[in-house]
């Protein structure tokens, strides 16, 4: 018999950059999809920043301060394309207090000399060692990536030599019907 007034698993969803909120656009398919299928055993919260069309990491910090705040259990993190790298950012600058179970990281891009040249993204150098306690960390990247290229990835698998990597066939950026790969890995998590 299982216990129905358990409460459910806390995930914080940090999106795409560009347009939220509507079906067709940034991570909104990605996170109905989610919705559907890890059912209500997870509360998905997915909050969007003030301007996602033109967003700055101040706009994330912000956001993330607010959220994190709120957080009274173990987490899931998971960041789609921006909201990867401005999870990897938070996380290593400002050292929330919050336990986090597993940390999923979807299409992520790099920024920088070796990545896209937006100064405001780029990660501080070594911010993996601020990272080392969490133990469960996951890449997800289609090969062909039609937004962020493959080769971001290997920055990533470097860093994070212990991490899963699941390197996806195809072009698919936006997952917008879904991830079985991410979905699986979240609920195997808990066993």
């Amino acid at each position: 018999m299982s216990n129905t007034n358990k409460a459910p698993k806390q995930i914080l969803f940090a999106h795409s950059g560009g347009r939220q909120g509507l079906p067709g656009e940034g991570s909104f398919g990605l996170v109905f999809s989610l919705r559907l299928q890890l059912s209500s055993e997870y509360d998905i919260q997915y909050p969007i920043i003030s301007d996602p069309e033109a967003p700055t990491y101040k706009m994330w910090k912000k956001l993330f301060s607010t959220e994190f705040k709120k957080i009274k259990q173990p987490i899931i993190l998971i960041g789609h394309s921006l909201g990867s790298s401005m999870l990897l950012k938070y996380l290593s600058e400002e050292s929330p207090k919050i336990e986090i179970s597993g940390l999923f990281l979807v299409a992520t891009p790099l920024w920088g000399k070796n990545g896209w040249d937006v100064d405001d993204f780029v990660l501080q150098q070594n911010f993996e060692a601020e990272l080392k306690h969490i133990t469960q960390v996951y890449f997800y990247h289609c090969q062909n990536d039609a937004i962020v290229p493959f080769t971001h990835l290997n920055f990533y698998k470097m860093k994070f030599p212990h991490s899963t990597v699941r390197v996806l066939n195809g072009t698919d950026h936006a997952f917008s019907n879904g991830l079985p790969e991410l979905v699986a890995d979240i609920k195997a998590l808990e066993k």
